[in-house]
Parts: C-alpha cells; structure tokens; sequence
C-alpha cells in the first residue's frame, strides 16, 4: 500500500511544484540526488573516485514536451561529457530514449541520442541506454539491437528489469547480440500481466538472469543492493571461474554507501548511479517506492541535523 501510493505520487507534476519549493524535501532528495547542476553532479562523482568508485551521470527526467527541449537534454549531455572529460573523472552516462524526444519523433531521438553517443566513443566513454516503464521495453530494444547497437558497439549498453516476464528473454538474445547489460529489478507500476507482483518472484528472476550474464553476459552491471544477490553473485562467480574484471557491481547514489565501500575492498568493480537535475521529484518517489522503510530512515537524519542545529 505504501509503495502504491508512492508511486502515485511520483506522477502528480501539481505536487512536485509544492514540493521542489519545500527546504525538507531538498534534505530528502539531497540523499538520493548529487544536486540540480552539471556541476553537482561532476563534483559528486570526484568524491567516488577518490573512494576508487567509478560512476554514471544521469540527468533526470522522462518524457520532454517537445523537440527543443529534447535538444536542450541532449546539449547538457554533450556539457556533461566535456565536464567529465576535462576532470579527468572515471564517468560514464546514462540516457532514456523519452528525454531524448521518443514520444514526439523517433528519428529524431534517434538523431540525439547518436550525436550524444558518438561524443562519449570518441571520449573513449560509455552511454547506458535507461529502461522506462514497460510500454517502452520493446522499442528501446529494437531500437539498441538495430540502430545503435550495430553503429556504436561497446559504447552503449542497455538495461534491463527482472520485475518483467519477459526479461530471461531478453536476456538471451542480449548474450547473442554481444550488448552490454545492466540488470536491474525495476521500479515502475507494472500490470500484473507483464511483471511479477511478488518480491519473491522478482528475485527469484534476477538471480536467474544474472547467472546467465555472469557466465556469458559482455561484461555485466550486476544492480542491486541486496547482499542475499550480491552474495550469491560472489559465489556464483567464484564456482564458476569468472573473474572479478568481467562484471561490475552497481548501486545508487546515497544507499548502501557501506556495501559500495566493501566490495571495492574485496577487488570488485563497483560503479554508483549518480543522479542530478531539477526533476528529482519523480525519482525521490520511487527511490522511496523501492524500500519504504527509508522514508524513516530519511526522517530520522534530517531529524537529527535539524536538533543539531538547533
């Protein structure tokens, strides 16, 4: 019930207004969000790798109104870029096909998204391709198996959701292809007909899935913050020869930060999704919508700064 109505409230652009204004909110958001800026963003990332934790960028929000502000995304990606390039940081970025104008023109989108992934190949860099709701998952991945995929290579991946009954699919034909993999559980409100209701089964699913990305998958980003998984990751990959450099762990910016830290000093790669931007709201919520239980957990920190401060 809980997650229900947070997700609901993560698609009421009324409440997001009220909100953006509030002081508590930011303190909220500012756990899970580098900040509004590019510059935010770069600085964030600066902090992880000093910590030796790469990370991606990504500028929050959806589905643009129309084509210039798809363009004005696509500029801050290009500004993102050159940001990350001259601070020398270990970055790459990560992209959603409706910021970059999907809904009004495909090929325009398309356009946009290739000015942005040439930019990252000829950095030497990496452009991740976001999942969104579900009635997108079949065009994204037409879309990266052929039109990006066979242009680009290795400098742009995909992600995809174990929540959805077709993901072991997906998956398969992702090792085929060769594409490069994030695997997440997923956090949008699914119709039971396309995703599992239950945790259980969700877990179950990932688990499945990034066993066969671990084992064949081109260099996996194995998303998740439940060490059940991530233990069983270790294992897994430990039984089965697969050395630490074929994969990497990803998680968020502002959880588990602790988990973040430990893996790296176990020798895995570790990569942290730094947010930014000022469409946060939306994915405060379903941050929130993941894991209730941090809706206290925020409560309670900015709790005690406020008592400290006072």
């Amino acid at each position: 019930m809980i997650r229900a109505g947070l997700l609901w409230l993560s698609e009421q652009p009324r409440i997001f207004k009220f909100v953006r204004a509030n002081g508590l909110a930011r303190k909220f958001a500012a756990r899970f969000v580098a900040g509004e800026t590019v510059e935010s963003g770069v600085a964030a990332l600066k902090q992880l790798n000093a910590a030796g934790i790469t990370a991606s960028l990504d500028l929050l929000g959806e589905a643009v109104h129309n084509a210039a502000e798809a363009r004005a995304a696509r500029d801050t990606y290009l500004h993102t870029l050159d940001r990350i390039k001259a601070a020398g940081a270990a970055a790459n970025i990560s992209v959603k096909l409706t910021q970059m104008g999907l809904d009004i023109d495909a090929a325009s989108c398309v356009d946009n998204l290739r000015t942005i992934i040439a930019a990252a190949q000829a950095d030497g860099s990496f452009v991740r391709i976001d999942m969104e709701q579900s009635d997108y998952t079949e065009r994204t991945l037409q879309l990266f198996r052929q039109t990006f995929h066979p242009q680009f290579g290795n400098a742009v991946g995909v992600v995809l959701q174990s929540y959805l009954r077709r993901t072991e699919q997906d998956v398969e034909q992702m090792i085929a292809l060769g594409g490069r993999v994030r695997l997440c559980k997923g956090a949008y409100k699914e119709p039971e007909a396309v995703a599992f209701p239950g945790k259980r089964d969700v877990d179950a699913n990932y688990v499945r899935c990034m066993e066969r990305l671990l084992l064949r998958g081109n260099y996996p980003a194995i998303a998740t913050h439940d060490v059940r998984i991530l233990e069983h990751a270790k294992a897994f990959a430990r039984d089965k020869g697969v050395a630490p450099v074929r994969f990497e762990f990803q998680m968020l910016y502002g959880v588990r930060r602790d988990l973040q830290l430990a893996l790296k000093r176990q020798g895995y790669n570790v990569r942290v999704y730094v947010p930014f931007g000022t469409q946060w709201y939306p994915y405060l919520m379903r941050r929130l919508a993941e894991r209730p239980a941090n809706v206290a957990f925020l409560l309670g920190n900015v709790m005690r700064e406020s008592l400290r401060r006072n």
